[in-house]
């Protein structure tokens, strides 16, 4: 989605940056992982195919995607490259053509010394705040039946329960915002700054 390809969000324990092509590398370390490749539901891609991926996502009208990085890290040298950073990913999909009010939401905490620090819960409460401008009013989570810790952060973000797949052995999440949980998100991402990518990005810092 070319909407946040000039995007950076500054919140306190992430920042939010469009994925580019500078970022493929370490993503495609990453998903070598046969535990990620699992909770995820993910095929291990080529080197190449994974920049053909990134092209695509970066197109495509109907995916809006944010690589992770570790923002202490990120703002301590103001040279450290953003691959240096990299703490994971978070997606939102439009997969219901007939709802443009629904998008699916996904989040990855790929890089292990980076996980239980609410990096996760913070990047989805900025990916909701930063695509409701899009008028989605409903968010939902996949997630597998056996990643206890992404459904839990889900059900701490006010998601509830609404689906059990045992074919794809996965739930599903909903939230509805309606103008009490839209306070609600606006207080939790009050601290979140908007800034240019590219124009904005020694400034940032």
């Amino acid at each position: 989605m070319r909407l946040n390809e000039n995007i950076l969000l500054l919140g306190k324990k992430v920042v939010l940056v469009p994925y580019t092509s500078e970022h493929v590398p370490r993503y495609h370390e990453w998903m070598k992982s046969e535990e990620l490749q699992r909770l995820t539901a993910s095929e291990p891609l080529t080197l190449e195919q994974e920049y053909s991926m990134q092209q695509s996502w970066r197109e495509d009208a109907d995916k809006c995607t944010f690589i992770v990085l570790d923002a202490e890290k990120w703002q301590a040298q103001p040279r450290t490259t953003e691959e240096s950073c990299m703490a994971g990913d978070v997606n939102l999909f439009l997969t219901d053509p007939g709802d443009p009010s629904l998008g699916e939401i996904e989040v990855m905490i790929a890089e292990p010394s980076c996980r239980g620090k609410g990096f996760g819960t913070e990047a989805v409460l900025m990916m909701m705040s930063y695509v409701s401008k899009l008028g989605l009013t409903k968010f939902e989570a996949k997630i597998g039946q056996g990643n206890e810790p992404s459904i839990r952060m889900f059900r701490k973000l006010h998601f509830e329960q609404v689906a059990v797949s045992s074919i794809f052995q996965e739930v599903t999440l909903r939230l509805t915002v309606t103008e009490h949980e839209r306070q609600w998100l606006l207080e939790q991402t009050s601290h979140v700054q908007e800034k240019c990518y590219r124009d904005g990005l020694s400034e940032s810092r």
